[in-house]
């Protein structure tokens, strides 16, 4: 009799969502693209990390890759990652297909950082739709453990 082996994500989820806030975007602007308008508008420097990339598999040939940006804040120690939510016409969180981008921020004050930054997404002219996402409405967060 063999037994399988199970994966268990939870202590994980648990570490990697610790002090984060997510947000959720809506626009049409390629990542790279977006990522400028950020760096502009927030004086930040997300930078595109290639190895970061989350590789999801589709039936069982076809690969899809969603492309991460990260930005760190060394002195106060926040961390910013940029999603990119959809490749081709695949969704990384199909809970969410609406959704362009995630950022999740992680910080001493996740929800107070992540307010001011909604209210600054939504003066963005490209800008369609920024909210606050509360984790447990998304039900493959494993996803986005990088």
């Amino acid at each position: 009799m063999s037994s399988k082996l199970i994966l268990n994500t939870d202590a994980m989820q648990e570490e990697f969502f610790a002090d984060t806030a997510l947000i959720g975007i809506a626009s049409t602007l390629p990542g790279y693209q977006f990522c400028w308008t950020l760096n502009r508008q927030f004086e930040t420097n997300f930078v595109r990390e290639p190895e970061m990339d989350v590789c999801l598999q589709s039936g069982k040939k076809k690969q899809y890759f969603f492309p991460i940006y990260v930005y760190y804040l060394p002195i106060n120690g926040m961390k910013y990652i940029l999603y990119k939510l959809k490749s081709d016409k695949e969704a990384l969180l199909p809970e969410v297909k609406q959704l362009d981008y995630l950022w999740k921020l992680q910080s001493n004050t996740p929800e107070t950082d992540a307010q001011a930054i909604v209210q600054t997404l939504r003066d963005i002219p490209q800008v369609q739709l920024a909210q606050i996402i509360a984790p447990d409405r998304l039900k493959n967060l494993d996803h986005l453990i990088v």
